[in-house]
């Protein structure tokens, strides 16, 4: 049970139960204002615009707030200016973290994370002893119901590399420069899936196989997760099926 498809799968639950909603909102808004503003607002000239914009429209993001944030990030409209800066750590029992996050005070954000992370048995790491253990990767998560041949026929000419079952949902991995590519291929040939993302993969994994150990280290990452200023938290534990299923996420 990969850590991070699991992570974006507990993500994916609690944002539909709970209501968080206004929070993903805005945390997507000024990814898409900070992809316009490194790379332009020209979506078919700014790939990272393009899947962020389409990352939004999927959690559905307005029209009208997106493009208005797209405006912020080019000038055309008055914004925030955003720094984007990643945080390399452990969770409890040896988890590796890599955490990415856009604010407008560096020392409020590495202050904040810092103090999360040590308060509940985590801590803070230099930066490149940790982002080793991760590379970077479009995913795309589809119901495990779909039939294996319908997914690879659709997506492997369009840059797809690999097909995993994880749990009983399909995870189908590219380059993250592919994600669009993949992506329209699917959608082309009507494949319905859950998401697509750009994302970090871990190249290997921590046990966590204990229940008490599990909701330690997703303790952490919710905590992270709630953050204003962070984007994305990446993890590398693995939790086997049966100690997933035991607790209790509600």
């Amino acid at each position: 049970m990969s850590g991070h498809s699991k992570w974006a799968t507990i993500k994916h639950k609690k944002g539909a139960a709970d209501k968080k909603r206004a929070k993903l909102f805005a945390k997507l808004i000024k990814q898409v204002e900070v992809a316009a503003r490194q790379g332009g607002g020209d979506l078919d000239g700014n790939p990272t615009l393009r899947t962020m914009f389409q990352k939004a429209r999927d959690a559905s993001v307005p029209l009208d707030t997106i493009e208005r944030a797209v405006k912020r990030g080019t000038g055309e409209l008055e914004g925030v200016n955003y720094e984007a800066i990643t945080y390399e750590g452990y969770a409890p029992h040896g988890v590796a973290l890599y955490v990415e996050t856009l604010t407008d005070n560096r020392n409020r954000t590495g202050s904040e994370v810092r103090s999360m992370l040590t308060k509940n048995g985590g801590s803070l790491a230099e930066p490149g002893s940790v982002a080793w253990q991760f590379e970077r990767k479009g995913v795309v998560l589809l119901a495990g119901s779909i039939d294996e041949d319908e997914i690879m026929m659709a997506a492997l000419d369009a840059g797809a590399e690999d097909l995993i079952d994880d749990g009983g949902t399909w995870r189908l991995t590219c380059e993250a420069t592919d994600l669009s590519t993949v992506r329209a291929a699917l959608e082309k040939e009507g494949v319905p899936f859950e998401s697509a993302d750009v994302t970090m993969i871990p190249t290997s994994t921590v046990a966590v196989d204990t229940a008490e150990a599990a909701k330690a280290v997703l303790r952490l990452l919710d905590l992270l997760d709630d953050n204003d200023d962070v984007q994305d938290v990446f993890a590398n534990f693995d939790i086997p099926p049966e100690v997933f299923d035991s607790l209790d996420l509600d």
